[in-house]
């Protein structure tokens, strides 16, 4: 693939106050990439610094191709229609908008509708379909999904993966941690104005060296007194059969539940790795140090 976005050595400065630290990240055409991080991490700031509507001290951005911003608000006059904002954007990028593009976001159902009077799942879907009036190859969504309901938010992921599929580049900001897992293909992390992660959703949860559980369950009941690298063990209420157990080493934990489980000719009917979510490891990354 080919690089859509090029950050290198990014700072930003509000004064003697350092918001941005030399941060430096890619991301690739054709894929979803999730920026990510705690209030006060930086995540804006550096989305607007690409988007180009906020300057910087050093450091450099390169974006190889025309930009579509879907933000999650806007100064938009309150009396004006959908329809007219609709029209406003396609005129401003000297366009004819492509009106599909309504029916394909539900916009067509409150066109006529003043701005003011419009809920928010409504102005969200309107906010991305101005940001796609002009076919851009860079996309960016932030939290593009907030005020939608579930009918909404599976129809919009649809189209998300669409426009993946359709060659085009989203840059995603968002708080719902089953979204991003869903979607992204990356996920950058931010702490305090620093690159803290960098990678997939499966490597985040992969690389998570604290407690995981092992639950068993057995043909007969099994002796717990047996086991001793584990942390903690217990056998679920009024079932003897059913063991979990808590371990910071899932390798050496597993190893010695299987074998005791054959010394004793104790057959194993079902076993689950449970291992850290995304929002736990998110949370463990993002507020690290603080």
């Amino acid at each position: 693939m080919n690089v859509a976005i090029e950050v290198e050595n990014l700072v930003k400065k509000y004064g003697n106050n350092t918001v941005l630290h030399q941060l430096t990240f890619t991301a690739m055409q054709g894929e979803i990439f999730a920026l990510l991080g705690a209030n006060g991490a930086g995540k804006t700031t550096t989305l607007e610094c690409i988007e180009g509507i906020r300057s910087y001290q050093e450091g450099s951005i390169h974006v190889h191709g025309k930009i579509g911003v879907q933000l999650q608000s806007t100064s938009l006059p309150g009396s004006i229609t959908a329809i007219e904002v609709y029209k406003l954007f396609s005129k401003w990028n000297k366009i004819k908008g492509d009106m599909t593009l309504l029916e394909r976001f539900g916009v067509s159902d409150f066109k006529n509708k003043q701005y003011k009077s419009l809920l928010t799942g409504q102005k969200r879907r309107l906010h991305l379909a101005i940001a796609l009036v002009h076919n851009p190859d860079i996309i960016f969504l932030d939290e593009p999904t907030a005020g939608l309901d579930v009918e909404g938010r599976v129809a919009l992921h649809n189209e998300i993966r669409g426009l993946k599929e359709a060659g085009k580049t989203i840059i995603m900001a968002s708080h719902d941690m089953a979204e991003v897992e869903s979607l992204c293909d990356r996920i950058a992390i931010l702490r305090e104005g620093k690159l803290a992660f960098l990678g997939t959703a499966m490597e985040l949860t992969q690389t998570y060296y604290g407690e995981s559980r092992i639950i068993i369950r057995t043909r007969y009941p099994f002796p717990t007194r047996n086991l001793i690298n584990s942390k903690q063990v217990k056998t679920t209420e009024n079932d003897q059969n059913y063991l979990a157990v808590i371990t910071e080493d899932i390798g050496d934990a597993l190893l010695e539940l299987l074998t005791i489980l054959k010394e004793l000719d104790n057959d194993v009917l079902d076993i689950k790795i449970e291992r850290a979510t995304l929002e736990q490891r998110f949370m463990e990354i993002a507020k690290e140090g603080r």
